[in-house]
């Protein structure tokens, strides 16, 4: 009646699970992304190390903060 019907039938909402969580889930990729992360930050201290480009350092910088706490979520998961 006005209109009320159709809340008392509202279906559970699935839990949304990210691309991530899925690959994470496998231990063959979960290893090869955790590496594949690991390569990154190692490449981007070197390119901050050589100090030869200065306006890209804050970038690098904020790029490896960022790869960083996806290791850390990795390594929780």
């Amino acid at each position: 009646m006005f209109g009320l019907e159709n809340q008392k039938k509202k279906k559970p909402t699935e839990e949304f699970v990210f691309d991530l969580e899925k690959d994470l889930k496998n231990i063959n990729k979960h290893k090869e992304l955790k590496k594949k992360v690991e390569d990154r930050i190692q490449t981007i201290k070197e390119f901050l190390r050589s100090g030869e480009d200065k306006d890209d350092f804050d970038k690098f910088g904020a790029l490896l903060h960022g790869y960083t706490s996806l290791l850390k979520v990795i390594a929780r998961f």
